[in-house]
């Protein structure tokens, strides 16, 4: 019998408990976990029953019993511990974005490709089952040719101006906020779909609240609420974008739609076991069914219809695909460090276009 892949996990926040949950179910052995809060890495580690607790990253890296390790701590510590788990010659997945630039995430790809490691990206949402049937369909030309990919990303978790986190803080998170956490998987979901690339864009950035946090102790903020995007794509489509981290009574609203001369696909992640494919004479509401999807959409359904699949089945299904890589398959659609490159570029793109108030040239993908 093959031995389970050793797990180790640095960070355990909300995510690190995601991608914990999702590697014991992908068949990794859980053997152990990495907080500067020491308390936090306990706590974790009781509840999931991991083999060990460790206070510093850099002892559970060189672990002989880790043989991957998901970086789930802020974005600033990325690069280096990408660097530290690729340099003991480790499989790294690694929480978006990659890096706090596009020369960085570079650096991180080439380093990684040098090593010959598996380094992912958790753009889980490529997951959904519906998601890869509307890629499917696409690719076998029931879209005829798309025109216009258009779309939305809405929550509100930070609506209200006492609403602070790390995030907020552009040393910690990054240039960009809203399109830096949400945007990129939006347009990562968009171009995997569709299969076009955005090569131009023209953006707005919005901060709704110049300082966060508790009365009496502002914090200033520096990176954007709320952002819109016009694009131009590599296939001749043109789109566009709409986030906000500040829309009243949205959770987690992900929403577009790919429309061609044949027909338009729906996707809408607040109901995510269904996709409405419109036709001019009809249209009709595809509901998740092993049995009445493409083969690439069926392969990840896990339960039967009418018992729905959320975000911890896609990120279990992610881990998943990650595991078999290291194995040595190869997953299609497994979106690897070159995407984390992308989601880079798109958004420096996005910050220079609101900047100069004007169009920019994105990177080819």
């Amino acid at each position: 019998m093959q031995k389970p892949i050793g797990v180790g996990i640095v960070g355990a926040g909300f995510i690190g408990r995601v991608h914990a949950r999702a590697a014991r179910v992908a068949g990794g052995h859980l053997a152990g976990v990495a907080d500067s809060r020491l308390a936090s890495a306990q706590a974790l580690g009781e509840d999931l029953e991991f083999d060990r607790v460790f206070e510093r990253a850099g002892d559970l890296i060189a672990d002989p019993d880790v043989r991957v390790v998901h970086i789930c701590v802020p974005n600033y510590l990325h690069a280096s511990l990408v660097e530290e788990v690729v340099a003991a010659g480790k499989h790294v997945i690694c929480e978006k974005p990659l890096a706090m630039s596009v020369l960085e995430a570079k650096r991180l790809e080439a380093i990684a490709a040098s090593a010959g490691v598996v380094a992912t990206i958790p753009f889980v949402y490529r997951y959904y089952p519906m998601v890869r049937e509307i890629r499917a369909r696409v690719q076998n030309g029931e879209g005829g040719k798309l025109n216009v990919l258009h779309g939305s990303y809405l929550q509100d978790w930070l609506a209200r101006e006492t609403d602070s986190d790390w995030r907020v803080d552009r040393s910690l998170g990054g240039v960009s906020r809203t399109f830096g956490d949400i945007g990129v998987h939006w347009a990562d979901l968009v171009e995997f779909t569709s299969g076009q690339h955005i090569t131009r864009l023209c953006s707005q950035l919005l901060t709704v609240f110049p300082t966060r946090g508790a009365p009496g102790a502002p914090i200033d903020v520096q990176t954007e609420d709320a952002v819109t995007v016009n694009f131009e794509t590599d296939g001749g489509a043109i789109g566009s974008l709409v986030l906000s981290q500040v829309a009243l009574g949205r959770k987690n609203r992900l929403w577009f739609s790919l429309d061609g001369t044949e027909a338009s696909f729906v996707f809408d992640h607040e109901t995510p076991d269904s996709v409405w494919i419109g036709g001019q004479a009809s249209s009709q509401l595809l509901s998740r069914s092993p049995d009445g999807l493409r083969p690439a959409a069926a392969r990840y359904v896990t339960v039967p219809a009418g018992h729905p699949q959320g975000f911890q089945d896609s990120f279990n299904a992610f881990v998943g695909d990650c595991y078999a890589a290291i194995e040595g398959d190869k997953p299609d659609g497994l979106p690897i460090f070159s995407d984390g490159r992308r989601a880079a570029e798109i958004t420096e793109a996005v910050v220079a276009s609101s900047a100069a108030r004007a169009w920019v040239e994105v990177p080819s993908g």
